[in-house]
């Protein structure tokens, strides 16, 4: 099977970093392309992300060349063939043609070749399975370009192969399916990713979550979790229940209110009903701080949303701040019903565009003038005050919040007086 067509409107190939990397490999001998995702996505018209290049030139030959050239070169993972060329502050993946000859996980046994078509039969899906040279023309040894016109994702070969060969590839096909893919899902990769699920578990946490937020902002991540779910595999990724309908709820409503995909806000939507949930994926998924405060922050008693007006919706955004009181109150949204209240909802999604929370205007010189001595005392003192200006809906006339402080006085001295 071997196809070639012409890319065009592909300007990057004629000149700039790229072409200067695909002019110093493609000569004296040797034959350099610019191959997966680049290739990919320059034919499905959608924004470029890396370029990465093969070579027939050995990794010794691509780094002498680069450095007779003036290029830099990182040896990123070169027992594997691969090294980095900087070109212009751009680095560029250059990997030898190679064959796997033992696989095992993530790992193999190399060696290197010349030949185009077993360098492509090694990859993992077709549609990054294609090449382009520097005159524009992509080279198809296995089907890819049919498989691109169909908006199909589908393994090269034969798919429990693959998959054998790297299990990350079952999470990889989902989120393929879910970013390149349209209409049902190529049924043998699914019944192999089923099948071969329990090797999931040999993945590590970070390989896992790199690829689950990728999926979950993808365009057709909801329809592809409700597919991953069904098979019983984000049973084994998460250890507990997945939540797909306030997840596709949690997307419908991303969109209603135009905001950009929240990939740790969407996990929440799949994973997390309570704040031990959130402690479950961030310990499964080894979430980084910043996520796992936000999903635990998200599973926080979210139910206490619903219905609540405006004046208690300002009191929930001073404490939250902006992000994390949209995150669960979206949580709260999608898990009660994404078509239900919507105009209440959209309200209480919105206060932050219409109203900003203003900082607690009463300072520590303000008790110690009414005789509060520095220490913990006043901390207490402060919080108190900080808790009576929010109920009283933030005022800041200054008769209103000295008889705040006045208040606050009286009462934490009859309280310690008891």
């Amino acid at each position: 099977m071997s196809e070639a067509r012409l890319l065009s409107d592909a300007p990057w190939l004629g000149s700039g970093p790229a072409a200067r990397v695909l002019g110093l490999l493609d000569t004296g001998g040797e034959e350099a392309r610019v191959i997966g995702g680049a290739v990919r996505n320059a034919l499905m018209r959608i924004p470029l992300g890396d370029i990465d290049i093969a070579t027939t030139a050995v990794p010794e030959e691509v780094v002498r060349r680069a450095k007779d050239a003036g290029i830099k070169s990182v040896p990123t993972g070169i027992e594997h063939g691969t090294v980095t060329l900087v070109v212009d502050g751009h680095p560029f993946e250059v990997t030898t043609l190679r064959e796997d000859t033992e696989t095992y996980g993530r790992k193999a046994k190399v060696k290197f070749g010349r030949n185009w078509v077993r360098d492509a039969e090694r990859r993992d899906f077709t549609i990054n399975g294609l090449s382009v040279d520097a005159a524009g023309v992509v080279h198809d040894h296995v089907g890819g370009l049919a498989d691109i016109e169909a908006r199909r994702v589908r393994f090269i070969g034969d798919p429990a192969q693959r998959i054998a060969e790297d299990y990350l590839r079952i999470l990889r096909f989902f989120r393929f399916h879910a970013a390149y893919g349209a209409g049902e899902i190529d049924r043998a990769g699914y019944l192999a990713c089923v099948s071969r699920r329990a090797g999931l578990a040999g993945l590590s946490a970070e390989r896992i979550r790199m690829e689950m937020l990728k999926l979950v902002v993808a365009e057709g991540a909801a329809s592809a979790a409700v597919a991953m779910a069904d098979g019983g595999l984000l049973l084994w990724l998460f250890g507990g229940v997945a939540y797909t309908g306030p997840f596709a709820a949690m997307i419908e409503i991303e969109k209603r209110m135009g905001l950009a995909p929240g990939a740790v806000r969407r996990l929440g939507a799949l994973t997390v009903a309570v704040t031990e949930d959130a402690r479950r994926i961030t310990t499964r998924l080894r979430l980084s701080n910043a996520e796992a405060k936000a999903l635990d922050s998200m599973g926080h008693r979210w139910w206490r949303l619903p219905g609540m007006d405006e004046a208690r919706a300002r009191r929930r955004l001073y404490r939250l701040g902006e992000d994390a009181y949209r995150d669960r109150l979206l949580l709260a949204w999608a898990r009660t019903g994404a078509g239900r209240n919507v105009d209440q909802w959209h309200a209480l999604a919105t206060l932050p565009q219409r109203w900003r929370p203003p900082q607690f205007p009463l300072k520590a010189a303000d008790f110690i003038a009414r005789g509060i001595a520095e220490g913990p005392a006043l901390g207490h003192v402060l919080t108190l005050a900080e808790d009576a200006w929010l109920a009283a809906d933030f005022p800041l006339e200054p008769q209103a919040l000295s008889a705040i402080a006045d208040q606050t006085v009286s009462r934490f001295t009859r309280d310690h007086r008891l």
